[in-house]
């Protein structure tokens, strides 16, 4: 339900009985005390769920708290909101992006979506030597995409060579839940 917090209180349809998905953003680290920052990320997660948002962004960038740290006070504070993670694949390889979503879908019966980021801050990127060039990380996050992907479609062992990463014959245990894949 939604108000109105003017004179009168006005109920609409949540987003959670039509099909139209809301999305919320989480607060972020940056502007808050160290000391009430949980809690406004869990009041934050609350409200977004009653008004009947499907998801939360969880930004990074190198500046913030770790977004799957956070994502998991999220899950543990609600019953159906889904975290947005924000990924940046300069700061994990993609076969432990696809084991954290199928561990959190294992675990909480939830999806992780995933905002995919071709780059970032240009001071981040150059804190952690990654040189390469505007158009090419596009390139490198469609590989990136695509082992995660193919880690969560099928349960044999996957094999992939790009020009950014190679995998020889992982497989994803345990497997995502049917209705848990990663929505990217």
């Amino acid at each position: 339900m939604c108000r109105n917090y003017g004179e009168s209180e006005v109920e609409m349809t949540t987003a959670y009985e039509s099909d139209i998905e809301v999305l919320s953003t989480s607060p972020q680290s940056k502007d808050h005390p160290r000391e009430t920052y949980i809690q406004q990320v869990v009041d934050v997660a609350r409200w977004s769920e009653e008004a009947g948002c499907t998801a939360i962004l969880v930004y990074t960038d190198n500046s913030l708290v770790d977004p799957w740290l956070l994502s998991q006070i999220i899950l543990q504070n609600t019953e159906r909101l889904c975290p947005l993670i924000a990924i940046q694949p300069i700061y994990m390889h993609p076969y432990t992006v696809a084991k954290m979503v199928a561990s959190s879908g294992h675990l909480y019966g939830r999806r992780i979506y995933l905002n995919m980021v071709a780059g970032g801050f240009k001071n981040d990127l150059a804190a952690l030597n990654d040189a390469t060039p505007h158009d090419d990380r596009y390139t490198r996050l469609v590989e990136y995409a695509t082992i995660i992907k193919m880690l969560h479609s099928s349960p044999d062992p996957v094999t992939y060579e790009g020009k950014y990463y190679r995998v020889e014959r992982p497989r994803m245990t345990p497997p995502s839940p049917p209705n848990c894949f990663p929505a990217c």
